[in-house]
C-alpha cells in the first residue's frame, strides 16, 4: 500500500514488480534460475533427511552413544549457518559439492534432534511383535518403524523445507554463479528492488505450490492409517 501511495526506486509499486517478473520470465531467466535453486533444495533436503534420520534413530535407540554425541549435536545446532557456508567454500572451493554440503549440514542437526525424540518414543511392544512373527528388516521398517516415526518425519520435513530454501539463497548469493540467490545479489548491486521482489515472489509462489500440492497431500496420505485406527 505504501509503495502505491508513495512510489520510489526503493519502494516500487506492485505493478512494477509484476512487470519485472513478466520481463524476466519472458527472457527465460526466472524459470532457469528457479530450476537451479529448486534442484539444490531437493538434493540438500534429501541428504539432510536421510543422514539426519539415520543418526537420530541410532542415537534415540542407543543411550550411550546419545550421551557421548549429544554435546556435538548441540554444538552443531548453534553454529551459525553463515559460518558453515563460508568455511565450506574455503575448504572445498566454490563448487556445487560445497554449496549443497553446507546447506545439508545446516539442516542435519535439526533432523537428528527430531528423529531422536521419535526413536525414544517407539513402542517396544510392536518391536517384540515383529520378532515373534519373524519380520525381516524391510518389513520391520515398513510396518513397525516408519508408521510410528511418521509424525516426526513430517515435522522434520516441513521445517526442513522452510529452512533449506532460505539457506540455499544465502549459499547462492555468496558463491554461485546462478540460482535465485545469485540473481537477487546481482540486482542488489544494481539497486533494482523491483527485480529483487520479482524473483522473491516467484520463488515463494513455487514453494507454496510445493507445500499445498506435494507436502500436505503426502502428509495426509501417510497419516490415513492413524485416522482409520482412531
Amino acid at each position: 500500500m505504501s509503495a502505491t501511495l508513495w512510489p520510489s526506486h526503493a519502494f516500487p509499486p506492485p505493478l512494477d514488480v509484476l512487470r519485472a517478473m513478466a520481463r524476466e520470465t519472458a527472457r527465460g531467466e526466472i524459470p532457469y534460475h528457479l530450476a537451479i535453486t529448486l534442484g539444490r533444495v531437493a538434493v540438500s533436503f534429501l541428504l539432510a533427511m536421510i543422514i539426519g534420520s539415520a543418526i537420530g534413530i541410532f542415537l534415540g535407540s542407543h543411550p550411550r552413544a546419545d550421551r557421548f554425541l549429544d554435546p556435538w549435536v548441540i554444538l552443531s545446532l548453534n553454529i551459525p549457518a553463515l559460518v558453515i557456508i563460508v568455511l565450506a567454500y574455503i575448504w572445498f572451493g566454490l563448487n556445487e559439492v560445497a554449496a549443497i554440503g553446507a546447506v545439508a549440514f545446516n539442516k542435519i542437526p535439526n533432523v537428528i534432534v527430531t528423529m531422536r525424540e521419535g526413536a525414544r518414543a517407539l513402542d517396544l511392544n510392536y518391536t517384540d511383535m515383529a520378532k515373534v512373527y519373524k519380520f525381516g528388516p524391510l518389513a520391520r521398517l515398513r510396518h513397525v518403524l516408519l508408521p510410528q516415526l511418521q509424525p516426526y518425519l513430517a515435522a522434520a520435513s516441513r521445517s526442513g523445507i522452510s529452512l533449506i530454501w532460505k539457506i540455499v539463497l544465502v549459499v547462492e548469493l555468496l558463491g554461485r554463479s546462478n540460482g535465485v540467490g545469485f540473481q537477487i545479489n546481482l540486482y542488489f548491486q544494481l539497486f533494482d528492488v523491483a527485480s529483487i521482489l520479482a524473483y522473491t515472489l516467484a520463488f515463494v509462489c513455487v514453494m507454496l505450490v510445493i507445500e499445498f500440492l506435494l507436502v500436505q497431500p503426502l502428509e495426509h496420505t501417510s497419516t490415513r492409517w492413524r485416522r482409520r485406527a482412531a
